[in-house]
């Protein structure tokens, strides 16, 4: 497989570690309708669509407060909880200095990749930030890979990588015809499904020998 013409990357706990926040966030909306909370486990296994696509399944009439519900309780803490995972600004500075173009396509509400991305100084590495209700659709929907890639010149495909770390980005990255690059030690899944990888990593330690190998200094 060649170098990529550009490169696209999930958020939470594929560029930072996010799956704390998250589980404390939604205990908390449970708790407020009443209902048992999740395990930690449990979050893991299921925290993958936006909520705009899983909270109708989950909550039924209550969805849409529970929406409003979860972000109080998540933009109390997450900037000053905002931890990057290990060595994933390597990995930004690398393909950024090569004059890649890179982007964020997330499940989590734009506006908030946004203002994480900020508070870490990762702004400027990004063409563009796409979160959940940016586009008539989000991930795995190709809409958003597409408003990620937009104004680079570069179409969805073989030639463009797409990093994650579950199942759900392996099928984002299938849906727009890219290249899924997995940064986990766990096998990603949708579901009960496995879902294979063109290529995973279990760190960013370990992407930035595959990135060498692409001639990409890091």
């Amino acid at each position: 497989m060649r170098k990529p013409r550009a490169v696209l990357f999930d958020w939470d706990n594929t560029l930072v570690e996010s799956w704390d926040i998250i589980h404390e966030s939604l205990r908390l909306t449970f708790l407020d309708l009443g209902r048992e909370p999740w395990t930690f486990e449990q979050t893991k296994a299921w925290v993958r669509r936006s909520m705009r696509d899983s909270f109708p399944d989950l909550f039924g009439a209550d969805a849409a407060r529970a929406e409003r519900l979860f972000y109080r309780h998540y933009r109390k803490h997450h900037l000053h909880r905002l931890t990057p995972l290990a060595g994933a600004q390597e990995t930004l500075e690398a393909l950024h200095n090569d004059g890649l173009p890179l982007g964020v396509v997330s499940s989590k509400q734009g506006d908030l990749v946004r203002e994480e991305a900020a508070r870490l100084g990762w702004g400027g590495y990004f063409g563009r930030i796409v979160g959940a209700n940016d586009g008539p659709a989000d991930k795995p929907a190709p809409d958003a890979v597409i408003l990620a890639l937009d104004g680079t010149g570069i179409s969805p495909g073989p030639d463009v990588w797409y990093v994650g770390d579950t199942g759900i980005d392996v099928t984002c990255a299938r849906n727009a015809g890219c290249i899924a690059v997995i940064v986990s030690a766990d096998p990603p899944r949708d579901g009960d499904c496995p879902r294979v990888p063109d290529h995973q990593f279990s760190d960013h330690a370990g992407l930035h020998g595959f990135l060498r190998e692409k001639g990409i200094t890091i």
